[in-house]
């Protein structure tokens, strides 16, 4: 995945009140679209030091923590020994890189995660493969914004033309929604975030 160099150095700083923060409306916008997941497994995907998957822990089964950068690992590990965590476990591995073709999970969330991946059409059709039958993929992003011009995210994302992406790769039941504007979240600029939801197939 593009810019693990970066996380790597800035693992151990990472969790400022800012990120809390955005992590935190970010988890609740997930919660609101979860239903019957108790005995459901998840995989935070590019969870970073795991602040959105670490306020999820109690509305599934298990979890694993998945990212590109040890070092975030690192502190996700750390985490798990300082408060005793009990199922849940934590992944290095870059699918940008290579498929993960044991991996299976009923929900997969990523949060800010998307805008650092360069082929998010391939990520996202590899995503669809460890999703089961009737599982969710629920995406947190920026929505575009012409304001940032950057050579190492994309500035953003417009939820219907990434909805037609996905619905091409063979999700369905896609929606989406504008739930947070925050003052210069994005790179130093004032930003709205979106969740989408989609399913794989039909189930529960």
């Amino acid at each position: 995945m593009g810019n693990t160099d970066k996380f790597e150095m800035i693992a151990n700083i990472y969790d400022t009140p800012e990120r809390i923060q955005i992590a935190k409306v970010s988890s609740d916008a997930i919660r609101n679209y979860l239903v019957d997941t108790k005995s459901k497994n998840a995989i935070d995907f590019g969870c970073g030091t795991g602040l959105v998957g670490m306020n999820l822990l109690n509305e599934f089964h298990s979890m694993l923590f998945l990212d590109t950068s040890q070092n975030m690992i690192n502190q996700m590990k750390q985490k798990i020994t300082d408060f005793n965590i009990q199922n849940v476990d934590t992944l290095c591995f870059d699918f940008e890189k290579e498929s993960l073709s044991n991996l299976k999970a009923d929900y997969i969330f990523m949060a800010q995660v998307l805008l650092h991946i360069h082929d998010v059409e391939m990520s996202l059709s590899r995503l669809f493969d460890v999703l089961n039958e009737g599982g969710h993929l629920l995406i947190v992003d920026f929505n575009k914004n012409e304001n940032i011009a950057s050579d190492i995210v994309h500035n953003g994302f417009n939820p219907g033309e990434l909805s037609d992406v996905m619905a091409k790769i063979g999700y369905t039941d896609i929606q989406f929604d504008t739930f947070y504007t925050g003052s210069k979240i994005f790179m130093g600029q004032d930003a709205s975030m979106f969740i989408l939801d989609s399913r794989k197939g039909r189930g529960q």
